[in-house]
């Protein structure tokens, strides 16, 4: 798949290998996850309110567009989060759990 950004410059850094949506995929290291998400596609996650996909949008941590989610629950923001070894993403906000009350 032909990815959003394609990177031109800085190939010789290590790799680092995490999990998006399930799949194996590779990033070097001091990329953000942005970086990492749209060389591999078009889009960063699923809107949470239709059935578009959303890119991102400022680039720079302040509209709030390119949140994804760890498969623990813990949201994160594309543009300003590096890639770590191991990190295992998912593109689609996990449904909401709400304790139980009475």
């Amino acid at each position: 798949m032909s990815g959003r950004f394609v990177r031109l410059a800085e190939q010789g850094r290590p790799t680092v290998k995490l999990t998006v949506d399930g799949s194996p995929i590779e990033a070097l290291r001091g990329d953000t996850l942005m970086v990492a998400l749209l060389i591999q596609g078009n889009a960063l996650r699923q809107s949470e309110f239709d059935s578009g996909r959303r890119a991102g949008f400022c680039l720079m941590g302040a509209c709030q567009d390119c949140w994804v989610w760890t498969r623990s629950g813990e949201r994160l923001r594309a543009c300003s989060n590096e890639v770590r070894e191991g990190l295992d993403i998912v593109t689609t906000q996990p449904e909401a759990i709400w304790p139980l009350h009475g």
